[in-house]
């Protein structure tokens, strides 16, 4: 009983077990790439639909209501994808159905480790922002706080 009570508390605090050098956390990670966005920047156009495709995969999502500070859609790709790079296209739709933004990048995907380099999962991701002016760009200075 002892035993079960000590392997137990190992597993709750994330103790590595013997002869493994670094602890690993749980967490999961999907491969895949995402574009982010403040559905304040959509407002203006009465909210908007958001396609995201890569390849031939897409995903749609509404825009949001502008008092929520940041929203996501993603393409969720093979875990076993590698290093590879991928064609990306973003197009914004106002619900009047004007384009906003029509926008394609290619991508290099990068590899991802959430529970350190040595733990799996390997994810490999890439995320856009989506700028109602300059369409796909980095999600690098993102304010969440309203314009």
């Amino acid at each position: 009983m002892r035993f079960l009570a000590l392997l137990a508390a190992l597993v709750l605090t994330g103790c590595s077990p013997p002869g493994q050098d670094a602890p690993c956390t749980l967490m999961d990670m999907d491969s895949d790439v995402a574009v982010v966005w403040r559905p304040a920047d959509f407002a203006d156009s009465g909210g908007a639909t958001i396609r995201l495709c890569v390849a031939d995969t897409c995903t749609e999502r509404d825009s949001g209501s502008p008092d929520d500070p940041v929203a996501r859609a993603s393409v969720r790709l093979a875990d076993d994808i590698g290093p590879t790079t991928v064609p990306v296209r973003l197009t914004v739709t106002s619900r009047k159905g004007d384009k906003v933004v029509d926008d394609s990048a290619q991508v290099r995907l990068t590899e991802q480790h959430p529970n350190g380099p040595d733990c799996g999962p390997t994810a490999w991701t890439a995320t856009f922002r989506a700028d109602p002016v300059k369409g796909l760009t980095s999600p690098k200075g993102l304010s969440l706080q309203k314009k």
